[in-house]
C-alpha cells in the first residue's frame, strides 16, 4: 500500500504555499505523525526554509552533482539519459520530519515530461514514458518507506506545467491556498477545469497499460478544500475590496474544483470547504527564519515576548487545528 500524498497547489504565486508546507509539516510531525516533506518546486524555497546556508551550499555544489542521490532532481537524472531513478537520501530534521530536497535543476525535466506524456498513450512499450511520468511519486514513495513516514507532503510551483502536472499526478490529496485578490480567485477557477482534466487524462493512460511492470499512482488528486490568508491592512488594498474577493471565494470553489453547478451564496465564515483563514503573522517571520523554525515554536530566546509571545501561541492553536481538520477530511 502506497503512503497518501498531500499536495498544496494554486498556479497563482504569493499565497502562502511554501510556508504552510513548512509550518504543517512541522506541525503533523508534533502531533504524532511521521512527515516526509518533498521540493517540487524548481524554485526550492522550501528546501531553503528548512536547511541552513552551509548545508544548501553543500547540497547544491555542482562539482557534487555527481556524487549522491540528495536532491530530487539528482534521484531522477539518468531517466534523462538510459538509466533508472535513484534511491533518494532524505535528509533528517528530526525523529520524525524528514525532507527530500528541491533543486534549480529541476527545471529541465520539464521538456522530458512534455516529451513523453503522448508517448504514454502510444501502441508501444509504455516502460519508460510511465517510469518518467511517475518519477516524483516514485522517489516520494521510497523515501517515505525509508523513513518510516505516515504521509508525505509535497510543495509545488505556481504554474500548469508538466511538472506540476506530473506531482499532481501522484497526490492523493489537495489542498488550495488563496489570498482574497482577483488574481487568486483566476487562478482557482483555471485550477479546477485543469486537475479534472489531468485526472481523466492519467485514467487513459493507466488503462492504456492494464497490467503494469512497476507501481503507479492511481492520480486521485482529492480536493479537501482551501485555506484563505487573511487581511493585512494596506493602503493600496483596503477591507473592503479584501471582504469582495473573499465572499466570491465559496462559490467559484464549488463550481470550479468540485465542478458542481447548483451553488447557493454561502459565506466564507460559515463555508465548510474553508479549512481556515490564517493571520500573516507577518512580525514573527523575520524571526522564524533566523531561528530556523517555526513560527509557533518560537520562544523568548528568540525575541518572541510580550505581543509576540502571544502571537507565537495563537499561531500554535490555528496551526494545529488546521493540521487535524485536514487529517479529518483525508
Amino acid at each position: 500500500m502506497s503512503i497518501p500524498v498531500l499536495t498544496f497547489f494554486n498556479n497563482k504565486g504569493d499565497v502562502g504555499k511554501t510556508s504552510l508546507v513548512y509550518h504543517l509539516s512541522w506541525m503533523f510531525s508534533t502531533i504524532g505523525k511521521r512527515i516526509l516533506a518533498i521540493d517540487l518546486d524548481p524554485q526550492a524555497n522550501l528546501t531553503s526554509a528548512f536547511l541552513p546556508e552551509e548545508k544548501l551550499e553543500k547540497l547544491w555544489d555542482p562539482e557534487s552533482a555527481d556524487q549522491t542521490a540528495d536532491t530530487v532532481f539528482r534521484c531522477i537524472r539518468p531517466l534523462m539519459k538510459v538509466g533508472d531513478i535513484l534511491a533518494p537520501l532524505p535528509v533528517k530534521i528530526t525523529s520524525s520530519l524528514h525532507i527530500v530536497p528541491g533543486d534549480l535543476s529541476l527545471a529541465g525535466f520539464e521538456d522530458v515530461l512534455s516529451q513523453e506524456w503522448p508517448k504514454s498513450m502510444d501502441s508501444g512499450d509504455p516502460y519508460r514514458p510511465f517510469r518518467i511520468l511517475s518519477a516524483f511519486w516514485q522517489v516520494a514513495q521510497q523515501a517515505a518507506t525509508a523513513t518510516s513516514s505516515d504521509l508525505i507532503l509535497a510543495d509545488v510551483g505556481p504554474n500548469l506545467g508538466a511538472i506540476n502536472r506530473s506531482a499532481l499526478l501522484g497526490s492523493d490529496y489537495v489542498v488550495i491556498p488563496l489570498a482574497a485578490d482577483l488574481f487568486s480567485l483566476q487562478g482557482l477557477s483555471n485550477l479546477g477545469p485543469t486537475l479534472r482534466a489531468w485526472r481523466v487524462d492519467w485514467s487513459k493512460r493507466l488503462a492504456n497499460w492494464p497490467s503494469p511492470q512497476f507501481a503507479l499512482p492511481e492520480g486521485t488528486m482529492k480536493p479537501i478544500g482551501y485555506i484563505v490568508q487573511q487581511h493585512m491592512e494596506r493602503l493600496s488594498r483596503p477591507v473592503k475590496a479584501y471582504e469582495k474577493w473573499a465572499q466570491r471565494i465559496p462559490n467559484l470553489y464549488r463550481k470550479s474544483v468540485l465542478n458542481e453547478s447548483d451553488v447557493d451564496n454561502t459565506s466564507l465564515i460559515n463555508d465548510g470547504h474553508c479549512l481556515a483563514r490564517l493571520k500573516h503573522y507577518r512580525s514573527l517571520v523575520p524571526m522564524a527564519q533566523e531561528a530556523r523554525k517555526p513560527i509557533f515554536e518560537l520562544t523568548a530566546a528568540e525575541g518572541a515576548i510580550g505581543n509576540h509571545s502571544y502571537a507565537v501561541s495563537e499561531a500554535r492553536k490555528h496551526f494545529n487545528d488546521l493540521a487535524k481538520a485536514i487529517l479529518g477530511r483525508m
